[in-house]
Parts: structure tokens; C-alpha cells; sequence
């Protein structure tokens, strides 16, 4: 008897219509803010809200539908790599401004 017959098959690449979404959404959440900054239609802070919230999303939609991150099997080793990579960044990233805003030496 053949073991594997009877185990499910677990395809990991994505199809085309999850291709296909991906890419849709990628392209709107390109558009949406290079149309508010090319007519200049919120002020400086909102517009970086806006840039900054739709960042998140763009990445978002990359993971899902392209990096196939909620298909992975358990221990989920990428995403935990993952998380410790975006902890490592916003942790860079926020000293490096908390020590440049509040540096008094280079004052």
C-alpha cells in the first residue's frame, strides 16, 4: 500500500486568481497615494498618515498573497523570523530618531 497516496497534497505556490487579486490591490494601494500627493489634496500631515497607513497595507498584501504567509505549515519558522525582523527594525529605526531629536551634545 502506498503511504503517500493517502496523505493530502499541500500545494504551496498560489493561484491565479490569488495572483491575480494580489496584484489588483498592489496597484490600487500604488495609485491611491500618488494621486493625494500629485493634487495635492490633503495637507503635509494627513497625506503622510494616508502614505504611511497604506504602507502597511501594500505589506500586508505582499506577505498574503505573494509570500504566502498564512499557507505555511506549522512551526511557522518565516513568520516568527519575520516578526523578530520587524522588532529588530522599529527598534533601529525608533532609537535612531529618539537619539536625534533629543542629542544635546550636537547641540
Amino acid at each position: 500500500m502506498d503511504n503517500h497516496s493517502a496523505e493530502p497534497h499541500h500545494d504551496h505556490g498560489g493561484s491565479l486568481k490569488s495572483y491575480t487579486i494580489g496584484f489588483i490591490l498592489s496597484i490600487v494601494l500604488t495609485i491611491i497615494p500618488l494621486v493625494l500627493v500629485m493634487n495635492h489634496m490633503l495637507n503635509a500631515t494627513a497625506t503622510l498618515v494616508i502614505i504611511l497607513l497604506i504602507a502597511i497595507l501594500q505589506f500586508a498584501v505582499q506577505m498574503i498573497f505573494f509570500m504566502h504567509i498564512r499557507e505555511e505549515q506549522k512551526p511557522r519558522y518565516n513568520l516568527m523570523a519575520l516578526i523578530l525582523g520587524l522588532v529588530i527594525l522599529v527598534t533601529i529605526v525608533s532609537g535612531s530618531v529618539w537619539i536625534m531629536t533629543y542629542n544635546t551634545v550636537a547641540h
